[in-house]
């Protein structure tokens, strides 16, 4: 009894801190666990993934919805993209509405929504240069409730019941060239 007990115990705490490893997102790896959609050109190379245009939009998208999770990633931005992280879309298309929109556009016209912001529900608490810089992105949403990091540095907390689960997207447009790297999902 003392060794089912025993067995019992280690195969709980094995399967709890494998929930809690990271698991990476958009991997030219030929799974293709995600979709792209658009005019950006996303190439992989040297393990990171680039995304340029030369005008219009685009994005990647996973093919599997999250709940509770917390995703990480690097980004580097150049001085003319509009880009952003979606999490939590109800659908397989990008809207500010039916997604939570992480932006990355730090010269955007309305400042309150630049980079750091969740576009339209929540202006960024602190305002961080990104361009021309490798950055880390640290994006947790559990429950009703969303919050954002740049470089440690929190950005945005928001609790809103809109939207409780859905597909993560990476996105680029306008004109420009965004670059994402060590992008690693943890389920909570």
């Amino acid at each position: 009894m003392k060794y089912l007990k025993l067995i019992f115990f280690v195969s709980l705490v094995l399967s709890y801190t494998s929930c809690q490893q990271g698991v990476p997102l958009f991997e030219n790896n030929g799974n293709r666990d995600w979709i792209q959609k658009g005019d950006a050109k996303w190439e992989f190379s040297d393990d990171e993934i680039t995304a340029t245009l030369l005008r219009g939009s685009g994005f990647i998208m996973t093919k599997e919805v999250y709940e509770d999770f917390e995703l990480e990633l690097q980004f580097y931005p150049d001085e003319t993209i509009n880009s952003g992280i979606f999490v939590r879309c109800s659908e397989s298309e990008l809207s500010y509405t039916d997604c939570y929109e992480i932006n990355i556009w730090d010269d955007h016209p309305d400042q309150n929504e630049r980079t750091g912001a969740i576009v339209s529900r929540a202006k960024p608490i602190l305002y961080v240069e990104t361009t021309n810089t490798w950055n880390t992105y640290t994006i947790r949403c559990k429950g009703n409730r969303i919050k954002a990091w740049i470089n440690g540095n929190l950005t945005a907390d928001l609790e809103n019941d809109d939207l409780g689960k859905g597909y993560i997207a990476l996105q680029a447009a306008g004109l420009g060239t965004v670059r994402f790297r060590n992008i690693v999902l943890t389920v909570l």
